[in-house]
């Protein structure tokens, strides 16, 4: 199928895809414990709909031990064709009143920018609106075995790598294709090649036997809290550079964020400077990160003039790819272990290793997408990095060892403020995403006739 029949294709369903992409973001399809279970089945049931209606006749729903049901199809190709295996999800993060919309998080509302707003419009049901796409424009007969999965809990606890490795035989394929990703600017192409891994622990620090009088006590005798936090500090230098000894490093060489836009998506209170030396690539992709993601002592409401006996700390570390997750998160205990004050006991407990992911860009598939990229956006693909972490790809990659992993999508990185307020996507990407995923199935197609 040639270039310019999908790319008018693409344009002439994209009213279709909006609707599509509307009717999806109106559900609150939220997985976290404590929301309501109702909306993220009516959201697999409705997506369940849509991908049998573009061709996936046997999409279904599949039996899990616990949580929300992944949906699984195949379509079968012409015989030889490569298989390739189509991922997005369709659950969301919570969209709370207190983090700021200006609108309704729950109805995708066209701004005068021209995107669309509203929660899980980029992550991920844009992605899944760019797959129903790429199969519309085959008319449900791609040239390629194509096979789906489409998770229900990738932003929570997710059980989909348990049912992978369960069953690793649903999941061989040449090429997987992971829509849950995008480009650093609209209209600038890249494929996301290299994830930061995660590791994370909780770390309490304590100084007294018990609560003690701020005025009788206070000076000689240290606060817990003050204690954590000095000892927080200690894991930045003044730069803001994370300084913890033995951690991985190194320099991003790719296609790279300016200060000003990455300043712009950040949204930094007035006054506040950007952390850390070296470009916004190296610190974002190819430096460690630490972050203080939640701290346990005394609520203000509750305080009084007593100094604190214990406080406790979780901290997540983003680890850079290539990098071992044990040893990583290793490093990090041994600091948090010997740079106590005042000679605080300090207890660490580990609670994550999630490990990194790198990209094999040297492959016939790698090449199809960098092509097919280029061919939709007019202008060639670069290579970025991401900062989130995906653990399910090393299960995917060992459940198959010999596919090859493309992962792009409509997320622009600029803009569309994914897990926050006033999240969008612009509907060029979502086009642009249609034509790049159609022509990658012909070109994979093309180089399998052709040996």
């Amino acid at each position: 199928m040639e270039l310019q029949d999908i790319e008018k294709k693409a344009a002439a369903m994209m009213p279709s895809l909006i609707d599509q992409l509307e009717r999806l973001v109106a559900v609150p399809s939220v997985a976290f414990p404590g929301y309501p279970a109702e909306p993220v089945h009516e959201m697999a049931r409705t997506t369940l709909d849509l991908f049998r209606e573009a061709g996936f006749r046997d999409a279904r729903l599949m039996e899990v031990p616990s949580g929300y049901p992944p949906i699984y199809a195949e379509h079968p190709g012409p015989e030889g064709s490569p298989v390739v295996m189509l991922y997005a999800h369709y659950d969301v993060q919570p969209a709370p009143a207190d983090q700021g919309w200006t609108s309704d998080p729950w109805t995708a509302t066209r701004k005068d920018d021209g995107r669309v707003y509203g929660r899980g419009a980029a992550d991920d049901k844009g992605g899944l609106v760019a797959h129903l796409g790429t199969m519309r424009v085959f008319d449900g007969w791609p040239p390629c075995t194509v096979k789906l999965i489409l998770e229900g809990m990738e932003e929570t606890e997710s059980n989909l790598e348990a049912f992978v490795e369960a069953h690793p035989e649903l999941f061989q394929c040449d090429v997987f294709i992971v829509c849950d990703m995008g480009n650093l600017a609209v209209g600038e192409p890249v494929l996301t090649t290299a994830l930061r891994g995660d590791v994370a622990c909780v770390v309490t620090v304590r100084t007294l036997q018990h609560p003690l009088h701020s005025g009788v006590f206070g000076g000689p005798a240290p606060d817990a809290m003050m204690a954590l936090a000095r000892l927080l500090a200690t894991l930045h230098d003044d730069a803001g550079n994370v300084a913890v000894a033995g951690v991985s490093s190194g320099e991003w060489t790719g296609a790279d964020l300016s200060a000003a836009d990455f300043e712009a998506s950040a949204d930094l209170v007035e006054g506040v400077r950007l952390s850390g030396t070296g470009s916004i690539g190296t610190q974002l992709w190819s430096r460690p990160s630490v972050s203080a993601i939640g701290v346990d002592m005394t609520n203000i409401a509750g305080s009084s003039n007593v100094l604190v006996p214990e406080a406790r700390a979780k901290l997540s570390m983003r680890i850079v790819p290539g990098s071992d997750p044990v040893r990583e998160l290793d490093a990090l205990v041994a600091h948090l272990e010997s740079h106590a004050p005042y000679g605080a006991q300090v207890e660490v407990q580990r609670t994550k290793q999630a490990p990194p992911f790198r990209c094999a860009t040297d492959g016939p598939g790698y090449d199809a997408a960098r092509t097919a990229l280029a061919e939709a956006y007019g202008k060639p693909a670069a290579e970025a990095g991401s900062g989130g972490s995906i653990p399910l790809l090393r299960t995917l990659q060992q459940a198959c060892p010999g596919a090859e992993f493309i992962l792009w999508g409509p997320e622009d990185v600029a803009k569309s403020r994914i897990h926050a307020s006033d999240e969008s996507v612009d509907p060029s990407e979502i086009e642009k995403m249609v034509v790049a995923q159609s022509r990658l199935l012909v070109h994979l197609a093309a180089s399998a006739d052709a040996r």
